[in-house]
């Protein structure tokens, strides 16, 4: 399945759509054919994301118009994407810019794996 452009799409979903495909899931997302990073969504709109070999974060979600933003702890500027359906099922986030435009040429992601497992997140290595 390749990443396709929202343009000509249905309307991005509600924060009420997304919010209730995510809760209690873990998805993984990919760009081109590869492994882009993985999200736990929790009740409360609380978040879990990890980049592949990375640290977890912790964050929110939060409606803004039909954008959803994200804050993690170690980035609190919102990072704010556009969730549509995709044809074949799953998710397909296009991100977009600052000023919520987004467009052709923005980051776009699509749901690889859908998983009720928690995401694993290794401690820091701590001293005995």
């Amino acid at each position: 399945m390749l990443p396709v452009s929202g343009a000509g799409q249905d309307a991005p979903m509600s924060a009420a759509e997304f919010e209730a495909y995510v809760t209690g899931r873990t998805l993984t997302y990919a760009q081109s054919g590869e492994t882009y990073g993985i999200e736990q969504y929790l009740p409360g709109r609380k978040v879990i994301w990890a980049f592949v070999g990375d640290q977890c974060q912790r964050g929110f979600w939060y409606p803004q118009g039909e954008l959803i933003c994200f804050v993690y702890d170690n980035e609190p500027a919102a990072q704010c994407w556009r969730f549509f359906r995709a044809p074949r099922g799953g998710l397909i986030a296009q991100f977009a810019d600052g000023d919520g435009q987004g467009g052709e040429d923005g980051l776009q992601l699509y749901e690889a794996r859908n998983s009720d497992s928690p995401l694993s997140c290794p401690g820091p290595d701590v001293g005995a």
